[in-house]
């Protein structure tokens, strides 16, 4: 049906990393007005509040598709927290009873597994696929088809030694001996913004409890600090198991703000996300007038 100045919504979180979700099946959006949309729905004081909005949509190639767009109307390729949130509503509001489907995100196809315990959802695990190691995947400035792998980078006031890869969407990872002392939202939007980043990046920084857990913070590229974001995690994990500070084929909790997810890069090559994804509330948005 055609929206007339509103649109239904289902406010969600994955870890305190929260979207307004709007099921296209059903509802119609101006694809001219999405950016503009986005930002409306995520204003804390005059809109609903959240770090974006996601699109349910139908999809040619996928049982699903996502569409992701930032609270400052940028749309993104993966959300690793949305697709959990996105799993989680199709088969809760009947649009599948399979537990098993893919999901389609500009960033590619991935696979969704909701586990089941009793009546009820209790985790949803995500194939994210295999990351893209090359400079030309995230992209970083320098010979396309070379890695960049704790390779020394100058910012604007700072240096560090990154390991950039993509998970779907551009990462840019930092280890440190103590996250607590970094100033994530200064040095976060400095190399977000950086020109080595064509495309711009996400930025997290990490500390390695042990070669199975890590601490992690996060600066979103469009969005700012999170919570929690589900590709960083699982890009934070590969850059560790890179440098030789996690373990290959194994489980690694990774603490976020909002809670941990399970991570796994396999043998095979493909990256697993395991972690819950829960309901806020349901409501109508009134659109400003265009």
């Amino acid at each position: 049906m055609e929206c007339e100045g509103r649109v239904k919504f289902t406010k969600m979180h994955a870890l305190g990393n929260n979207y307004i979700y709007v099921n296209c099946f059903e509802e119609a959006l101006d694809e001219n007005r999405l950016p503009d949309i986005a930002k409306e729905v995520s204003r804390v004081t005059t809109g609903i509040g959240s770090d974006g909005m996601i699109l349910i949509c139908p999809s040619t190639v996928a049982d699903f598709k996502m569409r992701v767009f930032n609270n400052d109307g940028s749309e993104a390729k993966n959300c690793g927290n949305g697709l959990r949130c996105v799993a989680r509503y199709v088969y809760d509001r009947g649009l599948t009873q399979r537990t098993q489907f893919s999901i389609e995100t500009l960033g590619g196809i991935v696979q969704a597994q909701i586990n089941v315990t009793g009546e009820h959802v209790s985790s949803i695990t995500i194939d994210m696929g295999v990351p893209g190691l090359k400079k030309k995947d995230v992209p970083v400035q320098g010979d396309p088809e070379s890695e960049t792998i704790h390779e020394i980078l100058r910012f604007k006031d700072s240096e560090y030694a990154v390991t950039a890869l993509s998970m779907g969407n551009p990462h840019a990872v930092i280890f440190t001996e103590d996250v607590l002392a970094i100033d994530v939202a200064k040095e976060g939007k400095e190399i977000e913004w950086s020109p080595l980043f064509p495309e711009r990046v996400n930025v997290e920084f990490i500390q390695v409890v042990n070669p199975n857990e890590i601490i992690f913070r996060v600066w979103e590229r469009g969005s700012g600090i999170t919570q929690a974001c589900g590709t960083g995690a699982c890009a934070a994990v590969v850059a560790g198991i890179l440098n030789g500070k996690l373990q290959r084929d194994q489980p690694v909790t990774v603490h976020l703000l909002g809670g941990d997810l399970e991570i796994t890069w396999s043998n095979d090559g493909r990256v697993w996300m395991t972690g819950p994804a829960e309901f806020i509330a349901d409501g109508v948005f009134y659109l400003k007038e265009s």
